[in-house]
Formats: C-alpha cells, structure tokens, sequence
C-alpha cells in the first residue's frame, strides 16, 4: 500500500448519479435520520439521479427486532420511495467476505490479539475512538491467538473535497490507526461492509451526518486497497440538543409519528435551513415534495457540523 494518498489528478469519466441512504436497523426513523434522507433524496433528485435505499443491517446484536420494516414503512409514509429494490448488507456476506480475503492476500492485513480492555488501556483518544497502540501489527505476541483483523495504514494521507465540509485532509495513522474489518465475534466490521458497497455499486454520492465524518478516509483507504472507485462524499449537520449532544437511538430520540409525515417533513426541511412557508406547515405531502424540489438549496448548509434544537421539541403537530 502507497505510504501517502494525493486526489487523482487525471480525470475521470462521471457517473450518473446514484445517492443512497442506508440506514442500521437498530430501531426506528427519528428526526436526524430523516434529515440524511431528505437531504440524500433531494440532491439525488436535483441531479435527475437515482435513490438507493440499503439497510445496513450487518451487526445481528445491535439490531431491533422489526425495526427494519419499521424503517421502511417510514420512509415510504413520508414519501421518500427508493427507485431500486431495497438492499441488505446481510445478504451481501459472500461479496464482503472475497474482499476480506483480497486484502489479506495483498498483505494490508494483519491478525490482533488485543482486548478492548488492553486497548483502553494503551490506546490515546482519536477523533473516531480509541487509536489502536499497534501490540500485534509486527506480529502476535507469544502465546496470543488472533481475534480480529485489522488494516495496517502506515502513513497513508487521505485527501478529499467534502460537499458541505470542503476540504478534509488526515493522516490515518494519526487520526484513525489500524483500523478492525472483522471483529473477534467473527463478524465483518461497518467500514469494511460499506466501503465495498458503496464503491462497488455503481453509488455516485454519499450525504450522510457529520458524525459519520471520520468513517470516510478507511472507507476510502479500503476502496483504494480493492481498487474500487470511491463516491464524492457530503457529511451534513447532524442534530444535538441544547448540552451538545447528538439525537440518536441510543440516546432515546422519540420515533418518527408517520401519521405527521407532512409536519415532520416541513420541520426537517426548516432544520436543513430551507426556510419553508409557515403556511405550507400543514400542506399536503405532494405540496410540501413539490415546494422542495423547487427551492432546494444545499448550500445553505456549508461548513455546518450541528443544528442545535430542544430535545423534546416536538416532531410535528
């Protein structure tokens, strides 16, 4: 692997666009999940393009039973209608599998011992989670059994133009370390999954939360490794409450009320500073669809990492 990553300078033909929204199954919409839809769908749309829609349901043990139909019906109530069938990772094993095998066969992989009470233990802060100390990347100490894999990054530099965040550059020795893609329970790690997804799936662009950010350079790094084309990426704010901290399942954002589709519709578009007329707040879904095809404008959202609300700000009336 090249110890250093610079743009490709030559051009290279555009594909059509083709946008995605994938959301884990770990319980139903809430209203920051539906912001990355809106937005994902409307750029997709503005590019006459396609909208994917794949559950990412990869990870048995954090997942909610029902939760990916849940998912589904809620897209579907808000009108938010994929233009494909629907994928699922979990029936993408044997792809994920060959490139975990082409990786390790190019020599990028190397198997680790470490617990997670070692690494917390050894590891300093990153952006993204604990930095991994490098205990096993010249090889298994003595009497160690490997428990995970994990990509080796040297010195790699990643280099890309985000759509709302401009331009982010990181050296992932420094901000990411070798990075697992299979976990000690056998299972195939987020980055490795989406990666090969989403650069082996003809997916032209990726909108998804801030808070997503850091999963980029080794989705990246691993697209380069299988020589797979990586998308142009934009990672929208996300929402937090007033101390700072992002909505989110686990932290017990209330569900999508899919009989308010139309008002929970009109608050993500006011919170993606769209500035929607206070009188389409009770309009019809069409309306509200037409109305934002119409004035949709991404760049109202450049350079944003959060959209700060009151937690228990009401969904829709």
């Amino acid at each position: 692997m090249s110890a250093s990553h610079t743009p490709d300078t030559a051009p290279r033909p555009a594909l059509p666009y083709r946008g995605r929204f994938a959301p884990s199954p770990t319980g139903p919409l809430h209203a920051g999940s539906l912001l990355s839809a809106v937005c994902s769908f409307l750029e997709a749309r503005r590019h006459d393009g396609r909208w994917q829609v794949r559950i990412d349901d990869i990870d048995p043990p954090r997942e909610v039973a029902g939760a990916a139909d849940a998912i589904l019906r809620s897209l579907d109530a808000h009108g938010l209608h994929a233009d494909d069938s629907i994928v699922f990772q979990s029936r993408r094993q044997a792809a994920y599998l060959g490139a975990l095998d082409r990786l390790r066969d190019a020599g990028v992989l190397f198997p680790c011992a470490c617990s997670r009470r070692e690494l917390r233990a050894r590891a300093t802060a990153g952006p993204n989670g604990p930095l991994y100390p490098g205990t096993c990347r010249d090889g298994l100490p003595p009497g160690r059994e490997a428990r995970a894999w994990r990509l080796r990054v040297n010195q790699a530099e990643d280099l890309f133009e985000d759509r709302f965040q401009g331009l982010v550059r990181t050296r992932l020795a420094e901000t990411v370390g070798d990075f697992v893609v299979r976990r000690a329970d056998g299972l195939l790690a987020y980055n490795l999954a989406a990666a090969v997804d989403d650069g082996s799936s003809d997916i032209s662009h990726v909108i998804r939360g801030h808070d997503l950010l850091w999963c980029t350079p080794p989705q990246r790094l691993i697209q380069r490794a299988l020589g797979l084309r990586s998308p142009e990426y934009g990672h929208l704010p996300v929402l937090v409450d007033l101390q700072g901290q992002k909505l989110s399942k686990q932290q017990g954002a209330p569900a999508l009320d899919d009989r308010s589709a139309p008002a929970n519709l009109w608050l993500a578009l006011q919170r993606l500073q769209q500035e929607p007329p206070p009188a389409l707040r009770r309009a019809s879904l069409a309306t509200l669809w037409q109305w934002a095809h119409a004035h949709w404008t991404p760049d109202r959202l450049l350079g944003q990492e959060t959209i700060r609300i009151d937690h228990d700000e009401a969904i829709g009336d």
